[in-house]
């Protein structure tokens, strides 16, 4: 069997996640009603039984670290397994923090040598998606590949936001890479990269070597690329659910796909590790369900407290609804309390946001707006009552009751 070793890229902060990545990498945040973005890959390692996994994190880490500790909730902890944090080092000679992908990876081949691994595999931490990796790695094993690549399908008027390659038409599986760019304005395919690439460690180590010198450091920018008709460089296409969530729309979008009678994404099918430790979700107590509570095609945890009406709203431990509240189309973080009377369309809120009583968000019907009309809450932010914040607006973390000097935020605007 082969040993594989793992490198997941999960430090970076995405800026079109707004508010939800100001104290956490976009693989830290929450996802689903009980999980964060990360356990998807952990968990996809896991069933792979892919078990020796690095982690290389540089943006605010604390919150990934709390939320892996030693890697005991995804059952990579032993003698031959395990997952290691690997930040930015200063060294003997000059060094900084991570200056791309391929940088990340590059400072910290000791720790790929002290592994000594027949394939390395690296990927991000940042995606949402359910994949065994083995048909993969067979596939790389039988083209005696020097980097086999993951892509999937996407439509052709998203096509120039992604990394694509054209694969040539080998077999059902995927074939050579014939040509990738990164993000063209005329794409010439719909083969979009997954970021999931496996190495042959010594292929991995000339790559990224020779790419020392360059200006830029990215796997799909520049490693890809310079490895074409050098070495046997191969397309693995993938079919099933992915979810990019590089924006708040898609973010929510994909919160959004585990609801429904036929969801997108079933959850139990997917069978996601996370940390219960972590916010205390195993210490929480059943949910309560109120007399006058309402609930329609919602998913709610331990801890909630539901008096109110939820729709088409996605419920993390420990958040409460009260009597008279009515939320719709939304997705809140632990711990949130939206109060007597207030209404929620299309919202995002983070851990410890209080909506004060009567305010009104979103419900603007046919209004243009940006973010998909989707209004997002940082942090421990207190709304105060009576409120009315239009639709697509951004309320920044950690604001008090006090710092709202005026009682009507419209359409797009942004409170700080």
């Amino acid at each position: 069997m082969q040993k594989i070793l793992a490198m997941i890229l999960a430090g970076g902060r995405v800026d079109e996640l707004n508010v939800l990545t100001f104290y956490r990498p976009k693989s830290a945040v929450p996802f689903g009603g009980l999980y964060r973005v990360i356990d998807c890959p952990l968990s996809n390692l896991r069933y792979s039984n892919i078990e020796n996994v690095g982690i290389l994190s540089q943006y605010r880490s604390y919150s990934l670290i709390n939320h892996i500790g030693q890697g005991g909730s995804w059952d990579m902890v032993g003698r031959h397994r395990g997952v290691t944090m690997l930040p930015p080092f200063q060294g003997h000679k000059a060094s900084d923090w991570y200056k791309g992908t391929a940088d990340a990876v590059f400072q910290n081949l000791d720790f790929i040598d002290y592994h000594k691994p027949d394939l390395v595999m690296v990927l991000s931490g940042d995606h949402i998606y359910r994949m065994n990796y083995q048909p993969m790695i067979a596939y790389h094993l039988k083209k005696k590949a020097d980097l086999t690549a993951a892509f999937v399908a996407v439509e052709t008027r998203e096509a120039p936001r992604f990394g694509l390659a054209q694969i040539a038409d080998e077999d059902r599986a995927g074939g050579r890479i014939l040509l990738y760019q990164e993000k063209p304005a005329e794409p010439a395919s719909t083969w979009a990269s997954m970021t999931i690439y496996l190495f042959r460690p010594e292929a991995l180590r000339e790559a990224l070597q020779e790419n020392v010198k360059s200006d830029s450091h990215e796997f799909g920018r520049d490693i890809i690329p310079a490895m074409l008709g050098r070495y046997k460089v191969y397309g693995y296409k993938h079919t099933g659910y992915w979810g990019y969530s590089r924006k708040i729309e898609e973010y929510w979008q994909a919160n959004m796909d585990t609801l429904g009678r036929r969801p997108k994404i079933v959850l139990r099918e997917w069978m996601l590790r996370t940390n219960l430790e972590h916010q205390a979700i195993c210490d929480r107590q059943p949910a309560v369900i109120g007399k006058t509570a309402r609930i329609n095609n919602s998913s709610f945890y331990h801890g909630c407290r539901i008096e109110g009406q939820v729709e088409n709203s996605v419920l993390f431990p420990g958040v409460r609804i009260a009597k008279g509240a009515i939320v719709k189309d939304s997705v809140l973080f632990f711990d949130a309390a939206v109060e007597e009377g207030a209404f929620l369309e299309k919202v995002i809120s983070d851990v410890d946001v209080v909506i004060g009583a009567h305010t009104v968000i979103g419900k603007k019907n046919g209004a243009a707006a940006p973010q998909g009309g989707i209004t997002v809450i940082g942090r421990s932010t207190r709304i105060p009552a009576g409120m009315a914040i239009g639709l697509g607006c951004t309320i920044y973390p950690d604001l008090r009751p006090e710092q709202f000097t005026k009682k009507e935020i419209p359409s797009g605007e942004a409170v700080q």
